[in-house]
């Protein structure tokens, strides 16, 4: 698809195709393709706190209301809150205005269906042909059939009491000190008010957005500054969400990372200690460390294996009937709480764990043993397929034949942003480093 990539249409705004003139057709093209004749006809749409947020906004409210469906506007809220709001409200479908943890230059849209799911491909190729088309009529409705906009006030409350059921009604944190990071996004109400209202002293950082300053060297991307703020305040824990909260990491005692694949490790194995893990099975991408998939193994439970996305995990959960699974970058889902990553859900839910266990985050996670991994970000202004580069594909095989089924290589393209992802684990670190940047140059010299 030439406009819909792995998550919604992202891209620089003012830049094709984040133009507010691209974002009036695909609303003119979602209002047109999403219209019943009988119904609610309702879009509820939501954003994160970039600036260019208010234009793009507003442009999709005028391209759906010109179609005669009716716009919800709920201001900065989690991507996930959008998601769940859809589904409880029943909404027919549901819009974030986001580009995640991309920077501020950068915005998006995302689409879920009345069910919060993301749109399936083939919706969205039947958008995008629309909004590509010369033929879309640019005046569909007449001036007396033309939809309305309304403001839902108190979204955000909404979406904090609906997080809070999640955990057992005497599931109290006080006592415990929690350190937020919301990246100055979507959450930076959310999270804090709902660890406060938990009875933790929830201690906020970078929550004052000013429209420019989202995952500026702040939440999930740069976790290094939660991790000073947890050992200054002594904090039990800490949290660190990206611009749109649809991904959490974590900071233990000593402010070590807890990645996505520890987070899954420590949740999966209480899923199944309380005879609630759907098939005994967790669905990962290929990114999850083969120490995640070793673990769970010894604990009786089963690892399947996704492309990277969170879609293609919601995809292989609803195939395969499982209800639990996440990437290593802090999607986590769990199908029976929320259809997409929820940040909020996460934290609550691994805070719960240490609570009522009594073990500190780092107790939880030292079982779980990882394998070293290096990554290499190639930016490329050309995208050749991985398949059509010789050089890239010897050195693959190369550093596969080195490693001698002790790790994995993984090159693949990007899905979010203008970059070609090289990434190798294996027992030396020093080797899959050399071996990596081999393999980058060739990808250098391929894409140049």
């Amino acid at each position: 698809m030439k406009l819909f990539g792995t998550d919604g249409i992202r891209g620089t705004v003012n830049t094709y195709p984040i133009t507010p003139e691209m974002v009036v057709r695909v609303g003119m093209a979602i209002g047109k393709i999403l219209h019943r004749r009988h119904g609610k006809n309702m879009i509820l749409i939501g954003k994160d706190t970039r600036l260019s947020g208010y234009i793009l906004e507003s442009a999709l409210t005028s391209g759906i209301c010109s179609m005669g469906m009716n716009v919800t506007l709920v201001g900065p809220l989690p991507t996930p809150g959008i998601a769940y709001l859809t589904k409880s409200l029943r909404f027919d479908t549901g819009i974030v205005i986001s580009a995640s943890h991309n920077p501020y230059q950068d915005n998006g849209i995302k689409i879920f269906n009345a069910a919060g799911f993301k749109l399936q491909d083939m919706l969205e190729e039947e958008i995008e042909a629309l909004v590509l088309s010369e033929k879309f009529t640019m005046a569909c409705r007449p001036g007396n059939n033309i939809g309305k906009a309304y403001r839902l006030e108190d979204a955000t409350a909404r979406y904090i009491e609906y997080v809070k059921s999640t955990i057992p009604r005497d599931a109290i944190f006080d006592g415990l000190k929690v350190v937020v990071d919301s990246a100055n996004g979507a959450a930076y109400k959310v999270t804090p008010t709902l660890l406060a209202e938990l009875g933790a002293k929830a201690i906020s950082i970078h929550d004052k957005p000013d429209g420019k300053n989202i995952n500026a060297k702040c939440g999930s991307l740069h976790i290094d500054r939660l991790a000073e703020h947890v050992v200054k305040h002594h904090a039990h824990l800490g949290i660190a969400h990206d611009g749109d909260a649809d991904r959490t990491l974590f900071c233990d005692e000593h402010g070590k990372i807890v990645d996505g694949d520890l987070i899954m490790a420590i949740w999966a194995k209480e899923l199944k200690s309380a005879g609630k893990l759907t098939n005994d099975t967790v669905i990962a991408t290929v990114m999850s460390n083969l120490g995640l998939e070793h673990y769970l193994q010894r604990h009786g439970i089963k690892l399947l294996r996704t492309p990277v996305g969170d879609r293609y995990v919601v995809e292989k959960m609803l195939e395969t009937g499982c209800i639990f699974g996440g990437e290593q970058s802090g999607h986590i889902i769990m199908l029976p709480l929320n259809t997409t990553g929820d940040g909020p859900i996460s934290a609550v839910q691994i805070i719960n764990i240490v609570n009522k266990t009594g073990k500190p985050l780092s107790e939880l996670a030292r079982d779980v043993t990882l394998y070293p991994q290096v990554m290499i970000n190639i930016t490329t202004a050309v995208k050749r397929p991985i398949k059509e580069c010789p050089d890239v594909l010897t050195a693959i095989a190369a550093a596969e034949k080195q490693l001698a089924g002790t790790g994995r290589v993984l090159v693949r393209p990007s899905g979010t942003e203008p970059k070609i992802r090289v990434m190798l684990e294996g027992n030396d670190k020093q080797q899959i480093e050399h071996l990596a940047e081999t393999i980058a140059q060739a990808v250098r010299r391929a894409m140049s």
